[in-house]
């Protein structure tokens, strides 16, 4: 900021300085048009006068004695002007001038009949041509000479600022814009220099306040914004960065949990993991140690223990590859039409024998004109064995599992329901959660609710589809969702 200041600064000292040189130039040109403008205005009527008070043209001829009366009468007024004769039609007939170092022969009348034209008061600001420098324009004062009958026989033709007078005024002139430059440009230029830089300090305040912000948030304070109350200048870059600042700290909280959640993830993982492998070494030990003294009856119960933890070992793994899968989006569905009834008939028909065997009734709930589904047969298979396993586990003997299915205009609606302990209220937000233990008890053993419902929830995403819970204590929870019917995705 400070940079940008100085930098607006030194460009703006230097856009004053042309701005001041300008203004010297103008000046001095206008003071200049100022003066022959005042020098006309107080002597233009000298050559009328002097036409009134000598006769310089006698019969169309230069009287001598008359001319000598014109230059003493010159020399007493100003002494820089010149005096010229002209023809009607503008040729130099004779001439009063110092030096008598004359360029010109002629000289333009259209500015002498506009001058002669205009009334003594109301005449215009007007140069004529000078003929002693003819690449220059001077003031003058013109006068027709007219004899007794009023006939034209030529004109009083008088250059106000002669050369003498230019090389006195040259001096002077330069001398007054030093002054002027001196005493006034200098003075003029520093009170605008510091009110600009108030001005710019004033119209850069919102930018500093952004400044500080930012600098703020560089430094770790996540919550730094930019005040946008008072809709000032650069209103929407301070907009822009708070909106900015707010998903950047909205991601880094979004990756302090998943950092959270992944290790909870991992802690969770290997707790579950060591508990079936620890099995697994302590019966393989035992039979390693009394492999003479275990009967075959005994063998065999190690055996399908190690079996069974090693096939509980199997499916967390598995379960972690597909939930990993799933959440790089590595698993694109394959959508098809087919029977969800027939498909639940055949998931309940996989789960009877575990069912039977923890004393739980499985049964299938629906219509017999239910409609087919759009959608991919293995994945829903997985999410109906999912929430039906996870129906098994908190449901007590004698409870019951049931699978329902109703449809409308556009979709098929599946429920999951149990007869369990239903979820306090407290663990509804984080039921979907990657491997995170549930409350629910059965038998008053907490079993955890793994990556199955996980997995479920990210199936479901995958078909744009949402879950539903509806759980009461002590009464049995139900997973609700949805998918298409074929008839829904066509016009």
């Amino acid at each position: 900021m400070n940079r940008l200041f100085l930098k607006f600064s030194g460009l703006l000292l230097v856009l004053l300085l042309l701005v001041g040189a300008a203004y010297v130039v103008v000046s001095s040109y206008v003071s200049e048009d100022y003066l022959a403008e005042m020098n006309q205005q107080l002597y233009g009527g000298i050559a009328e006068h002097t036409v009134q008070e000598v006769k310089p043209l006698v019969n169309g001829a230069v009287d001598t004695s008359q001319v000598q009366k014109i230059m003493q009468s010159m020399m007493v007024i100003n002494p820089s002007v010149e005096v010229y004769l002209l023809e009607p039609n503008g040729d130099i007939i004779t001439y009063v001038a110092p030096y008598k170092r004359v360029v010109l022969d002629k000289v333009d009348l259209t500015p002498v009949k506009t001058f002669i034209a205009a009334p003594a008061g109301e005449r215009p600001f007007i140069k004529g041509d000078d003929p002693r420098h003819p690449d220059k324009k001077n003031i003058f004062s013109a006068a027709e000479i007219r004899d007794s009958l009023g006939k034209l026989e030529g004109y009083a033709y008088i250059i106000l600022s002669g050369e003498e007078q230019a090389l006195v005024a040259g001096p002077l002139a330069t001398s007054y814009a030093f002054r002027l430059g001196k005493n006034l440009f200098f003075l003029s230029l520093l009170a605008a220099f510091l009110m600009s830089l108030l001005a710019v300090r004033y119209l850069t305040r919102n930018l500093r306040r952004i400044e500080t912000a930012v600098l703020r948030f560089q430094e770790g304070d996540y919550a730094a914004r930019v005040d946008t109350a008072n809709r000032g200048e650069f209103a929407v870059v301070g907009h822009t960065f708070n909106a900015m600042a707010s998903r950047i700290s909205t991601h880094i909280a979004e990756m302090k949990s998943l950092d959270k959640l992944r290790r909870e993830l991992i802690a969770n993982i290997s707790h579950d993991l060591r508990t079936p492998l620890a099995i697994i070494q302590g019966f393989v030990e035992t039979l390693i140690m009394k492999n003479d003294t275990t009967s075959g009856a005994e063998r065999k119960r190690h055996l399908t223990t190690i079996l069974n933890s090693s096939e509980r070992l199997s499916g967390l793994i598995s379960q972690l590859f597909e939930y990993s899968k799933l959440e790089a989006r590595q698993i694109e569905p394959q959508k098809e039409v087919f029977s969800v009834g027939e498909l639940a008939q055949d998931v309940a028909q996989k789960f009877s024998v575990l069912a039977a065997s923890k004393h739980i009734t499985i049964t299938v709930d629906r219509p017999e004109d239910l409609p087919r589904i759009f959608a991919d047969l293995g994945l829903v298979e997985r999410v109906l064995q999912n929430l039906v396993d996870n129906a098994l586990k908190f449901t007590p003997a004698g409870g019951r599992v049931t699978i329902g299915l109703v449809a409308d205009r556009h979709n098929v609606r599946i429920s999951v329901a149990d007869t369990g302990p239903g979820i306090p209220e407290a663990e509804l937000p984080y039921i979907f959660d990657r491997y995170r233990k549930g409350a629910r008890t059965t038998a008053g053993k907490n079993v955890g609710a793994g990556l199955g419902l996980a997995i479920v929830k990210k199936i479901l995403e995958l078909h744009n589809q949402g879950i539903e819970i509806k759980t009461r204590v002590k009464e049995g929870t139900s997973f609700i969702f949805e998918l298409p019917r074929p008839a829904a995705l066509t016009p």
